[in-house]
């Protein structure tokens, strides 16, 4: 290949890259708004608060380290 065709190829790609990106843009734009305008608050029926103080550590007894299994045994 000269150096005329590699030139060419990396505009073609440059020019497909450009379109991919417009076209993406394009997308997100169409998503934002439709999720701006289509989204209501939630009711306030469906809202449960969530209180800021610490939970009871009686809640987590007995309970396994997500990943590591049981405090009390040994992974295989």
């Amino acid at each position: 290949m000269s150096l005329q065709d590699d030139l060419n190829a990396v505009r073609r790609n440059l020019d497909e890259l450009t379109r991919k990106v417009e076209q993406l843009e394009q997308k997100a734009a169409r998503q934002r708004g439709e999720q701006s305008g289509a989204s209501a608050p939630p009711a306030a029926s469906r809202m449960v608060p969530v209180p800021d103080t610490p939970y009871d550590n009686a809640l987590w007894t007995d309970t396994d380290d997500e990943g590591l299994g049981a405090r009390d045994r040994r992974a295989p």
